[in-house]
């Protein structure tokens, strides 16, 4: 079986088919580096000791990561701060796009182009790639074609990131749509309230998962509900948004009942979603962009700081809050962060390709950075397929992770070993 901890997925996307033959991939137990469980990193503070990168890497090249800010996209940020931790600021540059991106569209793009400025940079890498990051790789390539351009989670239509970027990796969509609505059946609920806003639901990947989990939940005899919330980049900002789910998820238990199961597309919206869920009642499969630290912290008032960069402990903590709160079997997750190992792994096989130790398009070369910063997790995925004309693209990647619920004691549901029935891939 090849490992396919890929690409690394996609949050947003375009529309797509995957291709039939996945496989799956148990990642050998590893360590993560020291650089990554600094206390340092969980608060976002520089670390005073900066690590250097192995003999005569800093001094070939470097690696600029762009990500988004702590309130909006945490656990990207807190990778590539980690890989930063790892190798030195010397070698691997940081930024930061604008909350508001889509106001912001040509800081967004200048934000990335400005790293190309540096005559040694050799791999920029986005994650997430909001729009703006197709136009901005395009400009980078203009005047430095020796730079590898690396999407990670791209908001704008596969195909087209794909044509700028020299790689793309992006949750699957598809098949997680199909999974997460398995899943929830498995655990007894009725029915599943996806809730998002017009901007997300533009996206051709975010309408293709719901028309995805329309389907299942018809196969699975349950009701499927849209809801609609405040977009945090709009005026009303990420606490306007957050106030509103605050305000809502009561109402919404008390119309759908506590045998619902809840999904956000946007991370802002995940935190209010959680703390309401665990008082008022109800199911919560897993996060747009699964991780123990999506909303969790916050939600249950819990600190990791002694714990940041170790999942096993991250995971342990979070899951025995759970289980005091009463939500056992109720409330998921993936093992290891997907913001936090794409924005990691994605910088490492940059490394690694520059290095001359893995091809950049290569699925298991792609799954070894990966597994560094996901030891024991099992992922399945396959390249991405454009749905409209049936053409398999190289350079971009589908991939997802098993779902591990919370409970006394949690368990995985081995969803990476479920296959997805081939009339889900086809829906549009």
């Amino acid at each position: 079986m090849r490992k396919i901890i890929s690409i690394l997925l996609a949050a947003t996307m375009a529309s797509a088919l995957v291709a039939c033959g996945n496989t799956n991939t148990t990642p050998t137990e590893s360590k993560a580096p020291e650089a990554q469980t600094s206390a340092a990193q969980a608060s976002g503070e520089e670390n005073s000791e900066e690590p250097t990168a192995e003999a005569g890497e800093a001094s070939d090249f470097h690696i600029g990561i762009v990500t988004g800010s702590v309130s909006q996209s945490e656990d990207d940020r807190r990778g590539a701060e980690a890989f930063q931790a790892e190798y030195g600021e010397d070698m691997v540059k940081l930024a930061i796009y604008p909350d508001n991106f889509t106001e912001e569209l040509e800081t967004t793009i200048q934000t990335i182009v400005n790293l190309s400025d540096d005559p040694l940079m050799k791999a920029i890498i986005v994650n997430q790639s909001v729009p703006g990051t197709t136009e901005a790789f395009r400009k980078i390539k203009e005047s430095r074609p020796d730079i590898i351009c690396i999407a990670g989670e791209g908001h704008e239509d596969l195909p087209e990131i794909g044509s700028a970027a020299d790689l793309v990796c992006n949750n699957d969509f598809v098949a997680r749509g199909y999974l997460i609505i398995r899943t929830a059946h498995e655990l007894g609920c009725d029915t599943f309230v996806h809730i998002s806003f017009p901007r997300h639901m533009a996206y051709e990947t975010m309408s293709r998962r719901v028309a995805v989990m329309k389907e299942a939940c018809k196969e699975f005899g349950m009701e499927f509900v849209l809801e609609t919330a405040p977009d945090p980049t709009s005026d009303v900002g990420v606490a306007g948004a957050q106030a509103y789910i605050l305000e809502k998820v009561p109402e919404w238990v008390e119309k759908y009942g506590e045998n619902a199961a809840y999904f956000c597309t946007n991370d802002a919206h995940t935190e209010p979603l959680l703390k309401q869920l665990l008082e008022y009642g109800g199911y919560f499969i897993e996060a747009d962009l699964p991780s123990p630290l999506m909303g969790y912290p916050g939600a249950l008032g819990i600190d990791l700081t002694a714990e940041a960069g170790d999942f096993d402990k991250i995971l342990a903590k979070v899951e025995s809050t759970i289980v005091e709160k009463g939500g056992a079997d109720h409330f998921g997750t993936w093992a290891y962060s997907y913001g936090y190992t794409t924005s990691a792994g994605l910088a490492q096989h940059a490394m690694n390709v520059l290095n001359g130790e893995s091809e950049l398009d290569d699925i298991d070369d792609i799954s070894k950075a990966y597994q560094k910063y996901s030891p024991k997790a099992e992922w399945n995925g396959s390249n991405y397929t454009n749905v409209e004309t049936g053409v398999k693209l190289d350079n971009v990647f589908l991939i997802y992770q098993d779902t591990y619920i919370m409970g006394d004691p949690g368990h995985f549901m081995g969803s990476t070993q479920i296959e997805v029935p081939e009339k889900y891939f086809t829906i549009k």
